[in-house]
């Protein structure tokens, strides 16, 4: 069984191969018609042959997840013809991807927000060469990239229990160096991996079940 280290060495045609299997299966659509659909851009990057994952640190100014970091994306508006192009055009003017750079690879499950009225539509995405992101400055202060090899190391993420009007849910946090990714990208970001990597996701409940 191929652990984190090796996983991490990935080629980009063998994540292609692994996306594509993915993929290729049914996914989660969920019809909600009484939430926002909105769509986000999973995007790995290769930069001197090392794959990383891409995120979006929100400046103060947003009206949601204020400072959080998030997959590129946004709301589907009613000219976007798919959450494809949604999540292409968001990361176009939010980063400064052009959309001939990137490889789109498939659409993930939909996952529905617990605190905001969203369904997100997460796209999975490869980045052609080794791009230069151009924040915004007004929606997105800078970009974070976080090599897979982190995150796919068994004690990567952690787990809390919060409680809102009631309810108790679980709530992930991954961090890389002063940075945390958490919420709802930490949901969406744990279910891709665990997807693509289902072997991680055993080495990971072995490493909790020896910790705990």
């Amino acid at each position: 069984m191929a652990g984190p280290g090796a996983l991490a060495a990935l080629t980009a045609e063998a994540l292609r191969g692994r996306i594509a299997a993915l993929v290729g299966r049914d996914r989660r659509a969920l019809a909600l018609p009484d939430r926002v659909r909105a769509a986000v851009l999973v995007l790995f990057v290769y930069r001197g042959g090392v794959p990383l994952l891409v995120f979006a640190k929100k400046t103060e100014d947003v009206p949601h997840h204020k400072g959080q970091f998030s997959f590129p994306g946004g709301v589907v508006r009613s000219d976007d013809e798919s959450p494809v192009e949604a999540a292409l055009r968001e990361a176009r003017e939010e980063i400064g991807l052009e959309t001939a750079d990137v490889e789109v690879l498939g659409i993930f499950d939909d996952v529905p927000t617990t605190v905001t009225n969203f369904v997100i539509t997460p796209v999975l995405a490869l980045a052609r060469a080794e791009p230069r992101f151009r924040p915004d400055g007004r929606e997105i202060e800078r970009v974070l990239e976080i090599p897979l090899a982190h995150l796919l190391e068994p004690t990567a993420f952690r787990e809390e229990q919060w409680e809102r009007e009631g309810v108790r849910r679980a709530v992930l946090f991954v961090s890389y160096g002063e940075d945390v990714v958490w919420g709802t990208t930490g949901r969406i970001l744990r279910e891709v991996l665990d997807a693509l990597f289902p072997e991680t996701r055993r080495s990971a409940r072995g490493a909790r079940e020896s910790t705990g």
